[in-house]
């Protein structure tokens, strides 16, 4: 295995994606590692059990499938250690709880994916830690909130739904010199575009089942963690009781093989269809970091290797009484694209994106705020699919 790692290091994308998180000499030379489900797990003798003498001790503390992905996972973020947890949100407050306590204050980026923002503003407070919110184009301005019992940065680039950019590496070297910790959720970029931990974040998390799983039927969320923070991550996971099912950690580990090359194909049908979009009249205004209008452009174009096949337009309309008409109207006509929360599958969805709670980081006013997902479909039917909604929406 060791032999497998040093090749590894210097391979590309596609090649490290085929290989990683497995050994096929360790299971019979099968290709895929096999599903173990387990609960207990036998030892030899009771003295093999006091202390435990062997790898595996119980179903909670990991099997062999679930440790294949977490190798899989750390090899991509290059991280210390890395957890697997039931859900993308469970991937942000389950750091949460391991690294604040009463009394603590911490910094959320204003377009922080909402549920995060609800369990901040419910269970953290309740547990007697301050949250305030900040505004995600702040940069080096963020010194002048941290406080001596300032214990966290949390960051999301692009934010959710609006997409702004934020300065990681600014936002970091702050943050470390104050004593604090940052934690980024990249669900959007995933790995293979954007590294957190290579730009100094402590806690890389991401939502699986978008991109990695990329097919619409798993939840998943991974949190994977430098060497300093690694150890109270683990002992908070497994204090929690919290472990990834079998069966998911190997359609993950399956979905990561392909995970590069749908990627780009999401990301140059999104470009398409962004440029598209920008050149119609209908349309206000398009966010996607990849375009050059884009306020955040400069910055997602000196960090980040990609895009992926999320983004937002504004439907031009000015008066707010009108913006959910109009933007079901244009929802209810689309016949390719479904209704649907979440995103990173094979196929496109489009929702009215959901701001309501922000506080800084405003919705933009010049009309409804649409959220596509582009799929893997043909970029010539989705516009045409998006012309349909553009012709209901004209006629409300």
């Amino acid at each position: 295995m060791s032999e497998k790692k040093d090749w590894l290091t210097g391979a590309g994308t596609n090649t490290k994606l085929c290989h990683i998180g497995h050994d096929p000499s360790s299971y019979h030379g099968f290709v895929n590692p096999p599903i173990v489900k387990a609960s207990t797990v036998l030892f030899a003798t009771a003295e093999s059990m006091d202390p435990p003498q062997q790898k595996y001790t119980y179903g909670t503390r990991g099997t062999p499938t679930t440790d294949a992905l977490c190798e899989a996972i750390d090899a991509l973020e290059g991280s210390a250690g890395t957890i697997i947890l039931p859900s993308g949100l469970a991937a942000i407050t389950v750091p949460f709880l391991a690294f604040l306590s009463h009394g603590d204050h911490a910094l959320v980026v204003d377009s922080v994916y909402d549920p995060a923002r609800h369990f901040c503003d419910t269970m953290l407070k309740r547990l007697g830690v301050e949250v305030e919110y900040y505004d995600p184009t702040i940069g080096a301005g963020i010194e002048a909130l941290i406080r001596p019992n300032t214990k966290l940065v949390h960051t999301e680039s692009p934010g959710s739904n609006t997409l702004e950019m934020q300065d990681i590496r600014i936002l970091t070297e702050i943050a470390h010199r104050h004593g604090a910790l940052v934690s980024m959720d990249n669900t959007w970029a995933t790995p293979l575009y954007f590294r957190p931990l290579d730009f100094g974040v402590d806690l890389s998390m991401q939502a699986s089942t978008k991109y990695p799983a990329g097919h619409s039927d798993i939840l998943m969320g991974t949190v994977s963690a430098n060497a300093a923070c690694w150890p109270t991550l683990k002992a908070a996971y497994g204090a929690m009781g919290l472990c990834g099912s079998a069966e998911d950690s190997y359609m993950v580990l399956r979905g990561l093989r392909t995970m590069a090359v749908r990627l780009a194909h999401h990301d140059r049908s999104a470009r398409e269809i962004a440029q598209w979009l920008e050149a119609r009249d209908d349309v206000a205004s398009v966010l996607h970091p990849a375009l050059p209008s884009f306020p955040g452009h400069a910055l997602w174009k000196r960090d980040f290797k990609g895009a992926s096949g999320l983004f937002s337009f504004v439907l031009a309309e000015n008066d707010p009484t009108r913006f959910k008409l109009r933007a079901h109207a244009f929802l209810n006509a689309l016949q390719i694209f479904g209704i649907g929360w979440s995103w990173g599958g094979y196929e496109s969805l489009a929702v009215v994106a959901n701001v309501g709670g922000r506080t800084i980081a405003k919705p933009p006013t010049t009309g409804p705020l649409i959220r596509l997902q582009i799929g893997l479909e043909d970029v010539v039917d989705l516009q045409a699919d998006l012309e349909r909604g553009f012709e209901a929406a004209a006629k409300v």
